[in-house]
């Protein structure tokens, strides 16, 4: 539908991912290796395999926001963390962040619903 990795479920992949790179890796300091799935902010993490389901990954994606839930109560909302690649970061900067990241995919996730619709003849809900 887009010229990029962007698809429906890619997008509730790469939301995993962004909740493992911020809560895991950022704030909880754990090595890539030790994350649950798959944690960089690259184009892989948008990747879903042919054998991977959208109940697997709507699962993957509840799971790693649970568990960024769990980090978040660690934590004071005046600490701050360094990021791989954007350097120190206050966990307040971090929430407001992820709540900006989910609201941009919400948003591409319509326009996607959007197209698929119009491809179809439909013009969907008004």
């Amino acid at each position: 539908m887009v010229p990029s990795l962007t698809t429906p479920i890619g997008l509730i992949k790469h939301c995993g991912a962004a909740e493992r790179v911020w809560f895991q890796r950022t704030i909880d300091g754990l090595d890539e290796s030790r994350c649950d799935g798959y944690a960089r902010g690259d184009d892989y993490g948008w990747m879903v395999p042919p054998e991977q389901t959208l109940a697997q990954v709507i699962a993957e994606y509840e799971s790693a926001a649970a568990r960024s839930r769990a980090i978040a109560r660690t934590v004071s909302d005046d600490e701050v963390f360094v990021h791989y690649r954007r350097g120190t970061v206050s966990f307040s900067w971090i929430c407001a962040h992820m709540i900006e990241e989910l609201a941009r995919h919400a948003g591409h996730a319509d326009i996607l619903v959007e197209q698929i619709l119009a491809a179809d003849g439909n013009s969907g809900p008004r």
